[in-house]
């Protein structure tokens, strides 16, 4: 189905180039933040989606790991982050870690999800050895460890460079990275909320040097504070270059803010009008990304639900217990159990795909 602009001038010259496959630019995505006329804009992304899947939506059975919360880095957003010797600080040994997934692992998780704070009170054979221990006990489960911001962080306590620091943990059974520490790409903003971790340049070439590897790895943008729709747009876009140039991105995660008090109220959080507009602008605007992915940790499932007509082709996994977004403000289960993820899925009239990390599917639920 094509869509037509005659319900919104103002948007014509966009649903034309959406028709005709035309990329968008800046200017463009400020139309679609600015324009109100949220139904248009879900239209057209859910083309644009259709177009790439089908009426496929995907999920993945995974494990979420954060071996450490002890952190050199102080970001203004961050609840998860202790100091060492800080009440609640912990630091997983390999073995400790192995011991936590052997309690709650069943036999059809495939993914480790695994990231934590920038620990400068161990070595980098820390960080080697956590991947190591459970590739050698779970060897048919995809490892996807460490952001950029980590890698980054890695490679100056070691002394080696990105690259080297990426084979090593290569060696050790890492199969990909996922896409945090991204946060917003825009030097204003990580001055003000995330001075101490990557840079823009250095998180893009992390993926860059990953993307060159063999690594195909995943892209976040966490939205909602003291960015501007410009910055967001950029974000985007920068993301949408790298893409150009190394194809090596599967998926793009917007990530909504969370206060840092579960007690917060709704003026603390984002709305759901900017979650869904945000979700089909992504969509609309990485036109070589494969999926864009709604995190129902952060906005809930109803509105994870929703998105699947607002161009979202993921949402995302089980986890089993997630800590960092419920360390602030974040109000969902830690959790979803496979027959949660179909029901929502199947809810939205979307048929829902069980895959492996990389887009594999393992089942479809007809």
């Amino acid at each position: 189905m094509t869509i037509t602009a005659k319900a919104n001038p103002d948007l014509a010259t966009i649903v034309e180039k959406v028709n005709t496959g035309e990329r968008l630019t800046l200017e463009d995505g400020l139309a679609l933040y600015a324009s109100e006329d949220l139904l248009t804009i879900a239209q057209l992304a859910n083309q644009v989606n259709r177009q790439k899947n089908g009426d496929r939506v995907y999920f993945i059975q995974n494990m979420y790991i954060n071996p450490t919360n002890v952190c050199e880095a102080k970001c203004a957003f961050c609840g998860f982050r202790r100091d060492p010797g800080e009440e609640g600080a912990y630091t997983m040994s390999p073995e400790e870690v192995l011991a936590y997934v052997r309690e709650r692992m069943t036999e059809n998780i495939r993914e480790f999800h695994i990231v934590g704070g920038h620990n400068h009170t161990v070595p980098f054979d820390y960080y080697v050895d956590t991947i190591a221990i459970l590739k050698q006990h779970y060897p048919d489960v995809t490892i996807k460890a460490y952001t950029a911001a980590e890698i980054q962080f890695f490679a100056k306590i070691s002394g080696l460079s990105v690259e080297d620091v990426l084979k090593t943990l290569i060696d050790a059974g890492l199969d990909t990275l996922p896409g945090g520490g991204a946060e917003i790409l825009s030097e204003r903003y990580r001055a003000k909320m995330s001075p101490d971790k990557a840079s823009t340049d250095e998180w893009l070439e992390v993926h860059r040097i990953a993307h060159s590897l063999g690594l195909k790895t995943h892209a976040t943008m966490l939205y909602g504070s003291i960015e501007t729709y410009e910055e967001r747009l950029m974000h985007m876009i920068r993301l949408r270059e790298l893409q150009d140039e190394t194809g090596g991105f599967m998926v793009f995660i917007p990530l909504a803010i969370q206060p840092r008090s579960v007690n917060a109220g709704i003026k603390r959080r984002t709305s759901a009008m900017d979650d869904l507009k945000t979700i089909a602008i992504s969509r609309l605007m990485l036109d070589n990304f494969p999926h864009i992915k709604s995190y129902w940790i952060n906005i809930g499932t109803q509105l994870t639900q929703l998105s699947m007509h607002y161009g979202a082709s993921d949402i995302h996994g089980t986890l089993v217990e997630e800590r960092i977004s419920h360390a602030v403000g974040a109000l969902t289960q830690t959790s979803l159990t496979r027959d949660e993820l179909i029901w929502l899925i199947k809810g939205a009239h979307r048929v829902p795909v069980e895959r492996d990390t990389f887009y594999n599917v393992v089942k479809v639920y007809d």
